[in-house]
């Protein structure tokens, strides 16, 4: 193997004992997260969405390639523009899209068509996934794994959001080529996520529900211990 584009690597190290800690306060830290629905209108900076950005396109994606753009809405306006697109699509979602069982799954959030946070949240996060890359001479270059690329990056993003005792939603209106269009991006770029970003309004609540616990998600399958 060739070594003439790497350089050495720099791992984070911890003893044993210390990686549990970590590793243990970590989940509880990330157990506290949740969706959130109700936002206050207070503002956030513009740098915390510069890194939580930054964090994002950390994540690892398909031959390096990083198949995604991050438009971060502060704009009124554009954020209006936004919501009475989303709620058009969201009202035909919920008045025959959807089925009978998937509009009783969602009765435990009390959701509706209705999107008021997309105009209250201080800022809207919308992911684009880059279905292929576009040189400056106008060519076409192929991406690898861009949905997986891109899920990885939002759950990067949703992390740093949390991190930084913030909270978000990750809004699907389906379909969102309003997205594309509102915000003038490329054809190469397709909406994947709606994330308002900001804090929570004073009287937020959330529905009362219980994770998986870890024998439902996981499976182990483990090396016998010696005899």
């Amino acid at each position: 193997m060739t070594t003439q584009n790497f350089i050495p690597f720099d791992p984070v190290e911890f003893d044993e004992a210390e990686m549990l800690e970590r590793s243990r306060s970590f989940y509880k830290f990330m157990d506290r997260r949740r969706s959130l629905r109700m936002f206050s209108d207070k503002p956030v900076p513009k740098e915390l969405i510069e890194n939580f950005i930054r964090t994002a396109s950390s994540a690892p994606s398909g031959a390096h390639k990083q198949p995604w753009t991050f438009c971060a809405v502060s704009d009124p306006a554009i954020q209006s523009k936004i919501r009475e697109a989303a709620e058009a699509e969201e009202y035909e979602s919920y008045n025959g899209r959807m089925s009978d069982e998937w509009l009783e799954d969602l009765k435990q959030f009390g959701t509706d068509w209705h999107k008021p946070f997309l105009e209250i949240a201080p800022w809207l996060i919308i992911v684009f996934k880059k279905a292929y890359e576009i040189d400056e001479k106008g060519e076409r270059h192929k991406c690898y794994y861009v949905n997986e690329s891109v899920g990885l990056a939002a759950g990067f993003l949703l992390t740093a959001i949390h991190n930084a005792g913030l909270v978000s939603l990750t809004h699907t209106p389906s379909p969102m080529n309003f997205l594309q269009k509102i915000l003038n991006r490329p054809e190469n770029e397709r909406p994947f996520l709606l994330i308002p970003v900001g804090y929570p309004a004073e009287d937020a609540v959330v529905p009362d529900l219980q994770r998986k616990p870890l024998e439902q998600v996981a499976v182990f399958y483990e090396k016998e211990k010696s005899k």
